[in-house]
């Protein structure tokens, strides 16, 4: 396997080698591309969105997710848009671009991330005199949004390394990793710095039901680091933490209210953090600047994405040759409905953790309190992709 560092993860497929983003951008054919999520652990196959609309379904579809990855999509996606315009009428421009920033915003609402990074983009487009030239900044900011973003995973690595002691039994939950963030990932960043410094740890990856992000994803990506790890049952937590063999719990998250300290992140993740508090095991979000949001008084305001209830009922995978140990000669996925036929599911994809059961939240410009965070917003601002969040 490949020897992680805190700076670029590569991919072995088929025998090969290389370095990927989750999240690219093809200026000759005006198209996003992303790594298929939908397909791994199984397939590796790089989607390529023709348009705006396509780009938005590929996020509602999670193709791509994690909030970073989609916010890179969104803004490349709006740039997308805006390439594709054919004309020099500044206001249907501008009528255009509209349309697909709300269709782009529409896409998963939950997470803040995507709106700081397409707001960023249209700010970029202000300061151009003709349609030609917005275009060229559309793209030139998207590339900014994703390039910075590469940056704060690789410093938040090197703040969260200071967690990560040798012999250390770390849980994650769903999947917070390079996939998750263009590159690097922010609950994975100090894994792979502590892994490139040679440090000794083992992670439990949650596989977080319904859509199994931490079986299927992170799994992948430690698997493909070389990182010692297990997948446990989301209900398994609790055991282990009784039985002391958890020492430090790391999640990403989808928002975070600057002044409340209150976390968005995969369903799951409050449970993981009461247990954790129960049992007096540190509990870490990793985020990214883009994440914070500075307008929101309370959580309670959020739209909690409600997704089908299918993901529940039911589970997608490929089909497995138990004997041999590997997949059938059909490795096109396949949905297996698991619950009563007649039953029907809630399922919201993302709940909220209070800032009294969170240990500290690792940024790109350090490790703050819940608390603190409102107490050092000027500092926390001081990145482009952190301010947007002001202006809307």
């Amino acid at each position: 396997m490949p020897k992680a560092s805190s700076h670029l993860v590569n991919v072995t497929v088929a025998g090969r080698t290389r370095h990927y983003r989750s999240v690219a951008f093809d200026a000759d054919r005006n198209a996003v591309l992303l790594i298929d999520q939908r397909l791994l652990p199984h397939r590796f196959e790089i989607l390529a969105t023709r348009n705006y609309r396509e780009t938005a379904s590929a996020i509602r579809d999670m193709a791509v997710r994690g909030a970073p990855a989609i916010a890179a999509a969104a803004a490349y996606g709006l740039a997308q848009a805006a390439r594709a315009f054919r004309g020099t009428d500044l206001r249907k421009f501008a009528a255009h671009v509209e349309r697909a920033f709300a269709t782009l915003k529409s896409a998963r609402p939950t997470a803040v991330d995507p709106l700081n990074a397409m707001l960023a983009v249209k700010r970029a487009m202000r300061t151009g005199r003709t349609v030609a030239e917005r275009r060229a900044l559309a793209l030139a900011a998207a590339e900014e949004f994703a390039n910075q973003s590469v940056e704060e995973c690789r410093a938040i690595g090197q703040h969260g390394l200071q967690l990560i002691r040798d012999g250390m039994r770390i849980l994650t939950h769903c999947n917070a990793g390079w996939l998750a963030c263009v590159d690097v990932g922010t609950a994975t960043a100090p894994l792979y710095a502590a892994q490139a410094a040679g440090r000794q740890f083992h992670v439990f990856c949650s596989e977080t039901r319904p859509r199994c992000q931490g079986a299927s994803l992170t799994a992948w990506e430690l698997a493909q680091q070389g990182i010692s790890h297990q997948v446990i049952a989301d209900g398994a937590a609790g055991y282990l933490m009784q039985r002391g063999e958890i020492d430090l719990v790391i999640v990403g998250s989808d928002r975070v209210i600057a002044r409340t300290g209150e976390v968005t992140n995969k369903i799951g993740t409050y449970t993981k953090a009461v247990l954790a508090r129960r049992h007096r095991i540190p509990f870490y979000v990793a985020v990214p600047l883009s994440t914070f949001d500075w307008q929101v008084e309370s959580a309670r305001q959020i739209t909690i994405e409600q997704r089908d209830q299918a993901e529940v009922l039911g589970a997608w995978g490929v089909l497995w040759d138990i004997k041999r140990g590997r997949p059938g000669p059909d490795t096109a996925p396949v949905y297996v409905r698991v619950a009563n036929p007649t039953s029907r599911a809630v399922n919201p994809a993302f709940d909220i953790t209070p800032p009294e059961l969170i240990t500290g939240i690792i940024t790109p410009v350090g490790i703050f309190k819940p608390a603190e965070l409102w107490r050092f917003r000027k500092r926390l601002q001081q990145g482009k992709f952190a301010v947007e969040a002001r202006a809307r």
